[in-house]
């Protein structure tokens, strides 16, 4: 849902047709029309999982698992590789929160507005990545504006086998979502981050509202009156007086679209209320003892199944539950939610470079984004994979260094490999038909036995192991110049560090104080 100026990059719904999947008793899936269900935020995902800690994932269980929807988890071609397990042999979680603009029944049409969008193709305007320790000792969230313009990869639907080509140019991220599914979203995100995403979650409008209502409300606060309407309709309508309010039903599905009110008027600040309220939603599931009552918790469970959309390896409230109680573990104190840092084109955004990509390797790495429980560097392991002589490793070498706001380097490939034939090795081969967007050099490889090959491209070249990556997306040793490299005869050594970018703005899940500045535009006395 979108409030104010229309939505944005949807098309005729002919296409958009896709068969739900539910789970039966026996576990079989009985294909029948998808209703695309009305998701606009993802905070609400969180406090069905917190739920589970009560025990409400076993109530009415095969019932409850009849509620559940299902879809496929990836819709692209390529996966970004999977984390390496820890010395304890525990690896992260990611799981991607979704939601929709879409407007599919006339409950949910009633609360988002915007009749003349009724039916059409949805939009996925909440994107929040939910990244859980491998230690399970911190969780950190990461926001995408639904604003950023991005490469689509291409996608097919799983229902109909629809092929989605990949995007001739940067999209709005917020398009994923009507090329064939979540799992299109999925995919993008994989694209951008190089992060392995285990899962997805959506939740509607209508399961807001519920949810809001069964634990009795959610603090919010704002440092003036607020009303979230301007003389030309623009809003969500939010109407609030100056400080704490605990917010349900309605109320709690505006605070969450609230655009137009809040200080600058844009989506970033509507993301900013959403980590507000997603800490605060977060902190009254583990205090508020009336979620103790049976009935209530039987209600809750009852309304998220029903709202909730997930993967087939979230398909039962089991898998759920067992989430539930893997999430638990992190204390608000060691929870941080943080926006993706960009920067503006026009009035699209764009990954900030740098800034942004720190923030995903700092994921990807599984550091955490509070700045505690700092790990020691971990010691390079050199592959038990013997090197073939230098002049024996065939490597293929791509260009990568197109970014968000530059071209790729012409010829970069042909360079690269000339200096590796310049070191021995002479099977080196540039691919001039492709042009990446690597943010950092990388030096992938398919199979065990090519992992020594490709290590020792890396140490020819200075580069530390860690850059090098097993991958389904290559057939041989390939180097891809990043971005990082765009000149010069070596990758450049540059001290990352394991800081998280200010431009992130993270909020710690602990902050009670929070408040959101309201513009003195839409004030009230």
């Amino acid at each position: 849902m979108e409030e104010g100026p229309p939505r944005e990059g949807g098309e005729p719904s002919a296409d958009s047709g896709h068969h739900r999947r539910r789970r039966g008793g026996g576990g079989g899936r009985t294909p029948r029309p998808r209703r695309r269900r009305i998701l606009r935020w993802s905070a609400t995902i969180l406090s069905v999982l917190i739920l589970g800690t009560a025990g409400a994932g076993y109530l009415w269980y095969q019932h409850l698992n009849n509620n559940l929807e299902t879809d496929d988890l990836n819709l692209g071609e390529h996966r970004a590789p999977e984390p390496t397990p820890n010395a304890a042999g525990q690896t992260p979680l990611n799981i991607l929160l979704i939601g929709s603009d879409a407007r599919d029944s006339k409950e949910n049409q009633k609360l988002g507005g915007a009749k003349e969008t009724f039916g059409g193709t949805p939009l996925a305007d909440v994107q929040m990545l939910l990244h859980l320790s491998a230690d399970r000792t911190n969780m950190s969230v990461v926001s995408m504006p639904r604003d950023t313009l991005l490469d689509i990869p291409k996608c097919t639907d799983p229902d109909d086998g629809k092929v989605y080509e990949a995007s001739a140019q940067r999209t709005m991220t917020n398009q994923t979502l009507g090329r064939g599914g979540p799992g299109c979203t999925v995919a993008t995100w994989e694209k951008l981050t190089d992060i392995h995403i285990d899962h997805f979650m959506e939740v509607d409008f209508s399961g807001v509202v519920s949810i809001a209502d069964a634990i009795g409300g959610v603090p919010v606060c704002v440092d003036a009156n607020i009303h979230s309407r301007d003389s030309q309709g623009h809003g969500s309508g939010l109407k609030l007086e100056k400080g704490t309010t605990a917010v349900k039903g309605k109320q709690a599905l505006q605070w969450l679209r609230t655009r137009y009110g809040f200080d600058g008027g844009t989506d970033i600040s509507r993301a900013k209320a959403q980590h507000m309220y997603m800490n605060a939603l977060v902190r009254e599931l583990r205090e508020n003892a009336n979620l103790s009552s049976p009935n209530k918790l039987r209600k809750l469970a009852e309304t998220a199944t029903n709202a909730l959309k997930v993967d087939d390896g979230l398909g039962t409230v089991k898998k759920l539950y067992d989430l539930s109680n893997e999430l638990k573990k992190v204390s608000p104190e060691r929870t941080t939610m943080t926006t993706m840092p960009y920067e503006y084109v026009g009035a699209r955004v764009i990954p900030k470079p740098g800034d942004a990509e720190q923030l995903f390797r700092l994921v990807r790495d599984d550091v955490s984004l509070d700045g505690k429980g700092k790990k020691k560097p971990a010691k390079e392991k050199v592959s038990d994979d013997p090197a073939a002589d230098d002049g024996e490793i065939a490597v293929q070498v791509q260009n990568g260094t197109r970014t968000n706001t530059e071209p790729p380097v012409s010829g970069r490939a042909s360079t690269v490999t000339q200096l590796l034939a310049g070191k021995g090795f002479t099977k080196a081969a540039a691919d001039t038909t492709t042009a990446l967007a690597q943010g950092r050099t990388v030096i992938r490889f398919p199979t065990a036995d090519l992992e020594g090959d490709a290590q020792r491209v890396a140490k020819s070249l200075g580069m530390k192991l860690s850059s090098v990556k097993k991958s389904t997306d290559v057939s041989g040793v390939t180097l891809v110049v990043g971005a990082d490299w765009r000149e010069g005869n070596a990758p450049p050594k540059a001290k990352q560090g394991d800081k998280t970018p200010e431009s992130a703005e993270a909020l710690n899940g602990s902050d009670k104080k929070a408040c959101m500045h309201v513009d003195p535009q839409f004030t009230w006395k």
